[in-house]
């Protein structure tokens, strides 16, 4: 155990199951002021009378000393309460249960456990890097899993996992991709960890179908606060060939902000080399932050899911944010999570309608996925349907069914999308036939 406590909060839109409002509300009531969380009700919502609300629930890491996604539950609250201002999906209300996973195994094993506990139809929208322990009470319960943030392999072999997008996989083998053709030497620097340890092959799979060798595996831990040595290492490795210049790859999600101050104050001893990287390291707030067009980002490459957070497609999103979460500092449009959580949100919504004026339960849920629906998702990825087997089933990823990645590059202080490379002139290009090459299982 690691004695911090989970954080979890409510959002309650309706009346609950006649003849267990009263056991429910006490049990909220005293897992509240055993936890000290914030547990609510969104404003507006009204008790006693109506149908039962739909319950789902959002986690992701918060307040920890590696990676956090505050955004994403946030977004799902804000989701939440669009849907409930505007009536509901056919007449119910949507409930949002929201936990903080803490970024431990144990803080995620607690989080599915209160999924199954409190029956939530699915579990979307969500960060963790311990599909271990929760994988099992999900799936004990039934519980689909809809738009993981795809920071682990195994979210792309469950059954019940339903990824939006090509999780780290397809980022690394994207940015190997575009770098194969320009680099010499290149150095990842990644975490010390089980997540970590999945991505060199990934991103060697990319450089392999552009012809080059191996990157440099160069190993940090997530939670340091300085990165002095890894920085010397991945400076001296990237530029040790004096014919090309070479490229240094951070991937250390939230540290990587770390990780460039130690690099900046070391880079002046070394041979120039380019910085790439994958969103999520990397985004608009952390380029702005670091200088903009006079920063160390400045030309670097960076591998995403979607589109650029200024492309008019992201518009529905901003509207909601605008309306139901204006002056919440922790959702950031730009944010991959976050976007990640619209689009899972935009899946169960599709679920939900399809169901229509059936019953809502975990099992009508995964049917409805499982039956061949096809969700659009206003040209953000392509139009998500999953089987019981993708076209990357033999290399471990039998439940990967978009491997759209976009290239991207900080011009100006500003990333935009890149207009050749891996891309091509639209700027993305689909993974599957370079993941169908890596050496994965």
């Amino acid at each position: 155990m690691t004695g911090r406590r989970r954080a979890i909060s409510t959002f309650l839109h309706s009346t609950l199951r006649p003849g267990r409002a009263s056991a429910l509300t006490a049990g909220a009531v005293a897992l509240c002021a055993s936890l000290t969380a914030g547990c609510g009700v969104v404003p507006g919502a009204t008790g006693g009378s109506g149908d039962d609300p739909i319950k789902v629930m959002t986690w992701a890491p918060q307040d920890t000393s590696g990676t956090n996604k505050p955004g994403m539950p946030a977004m799902a609250v804000a989701y939440a309460k669009w849907i409930n201002t505007n009536g509901g999906i056919n007449g119910r209300m949507l409930k949002v249960l929201t936990c903080n996973d803490h970024n431990d195994s144990v803080g995620a094993a607690k989080c599915a456990r209160y999924a199954a506990d409190e029956n939530v139809v699915a579990v979307v929208g969500s960060y963790s890097q311990f599909t271990d322990s929760y994988s099992a009470p999900l799936e004990g319960a039934g519980i689909p899993y809809i738009g993981g943030y795809g920071v682990t392999n195994d979210e792309f072999t469950g059954q019940m996992s339903y990824p939006v997008n090509g999780g780290q996989p397809a980022l690394l083998a994207g940015l190997g991709r575009a770098l194969g053709a320009s680099c010499g030497n290149v150095s990842l620097v990644r975490p010390d960890s089980i997540a970590g340890d999945e991505l060199p092959v990934l991103l060697d799979s990319g450089l392999k179908a552009g012809g080059h060798a191996k990157a440099g595996d160069q190993l940090a831990a997530e939670d340091a606060t300085e990165y002095g040595d890894q920085a010397d290492q991945a400076l001296r490795y990237a530029g040790s060939d004096p014919a090309r210049k070479g490229c240094v790859v951070p991937a250390l999600g939230d540290r990587t902000d770390t990780f460039m101050d130690s690099f900046r104050r070391d880079r002046g001893g070394f041979p120039s080399v380019r910085l790439a990287t994958v969103l999520g390291s990397v985004d608009q707030t952390v380029i702005n932050a670091t200088g903009g067009a006079s920063g160390p980002y400045e030309g670097a490459y960076i591998t995403g899911w979607y589109p650029p957070a200024s492309d008019s497609r992201w518009d529905p999103m901003k509207k909601v944010i605008n309306e139901e979460a204006f002056g919440d500092t922790r959702i950031d449009p730009a944010d991959a999570g976050v976007q990640t959580t619209w689009i899972a949100y935009t899946v169960l919504k599709a679920v939900l309608d399809k169901i229509g004026d059936g019953e809502v339960t975990a099992d009508s849920v995964r049917r409805t996925l499982d039956d061949g629906l096809r969700v659009p998702t206003g040209g953000l990825t392509p139009t998500l349907h999953w089987t019981y087997s993708s076209e990357l089933a033999a290399v471990g990823f039998p439940r990967m069914v978009n491997a759209d990645v976009t290239l991207q590059v900080v011009q100006d202080g500003k990333l935009v999308a890149a207009r050749k490379g891996v891309g091509g002139f639209d700027g993305t290009t689909d993974m599957t036939r370079t993941l169908e090459a890596a050496d994965v299982q």
